[in-house]
């Protein structure tokens, strides 16, 4: 089991960081319809929108790109655990968050795809 407890302990640090950027942002992570409003930013932001966010010089915006950023190492860090038969878990903020993300995505939120140049 040492092999695998990588993925537990990089799940830990990154809730811990979501958790850091949600109490600054002011996330209540009990609040489902704030949770599916900021899971349906993250699913809409395209790279560029992530940059913008990350660069912004306002400090509520780059707060939400390193979380947005968070969450997708969380969801990398899970599906790499799941590829080897490792089932990985955040803790309660991931799970408020990731709940949300899901029922977003399967609402059908995606980011905008590149238009294809004729």
């Amino acid at each position: 089991m040492s092999g695998f407890g990588h993925y537990s302990r990089t799940a830990d640090e990154l809730e811990r960081e979501i958790l850091k950027r949600g109490i600054a942002i002011g996330i209540d992570w009990d609040d489902p319809t704030r949770m599916r409003d900021l899971a349906r930013r993250a699913l809409s932001c395209t790279p560029t929108c992530m940059m913008k966010l990350l660069r912004s010089p306002q400090r509520q915006d780059k707060l939400t790109g390193e979380l947005f950023a968070l969450s997708e190492l969380m969801l990398q860090n899970m599906r790499q655990s799941a590829e080897i038969g490792f089932e990985t878990h955040g803790g309660p903020a991931w799970k408020a968050f990731g709940r949300a993300l899901n029922e977003e995505f399967d609402a059908g939120v995606r980011p905008p795809q590149p238009q294809a140049s004729a």
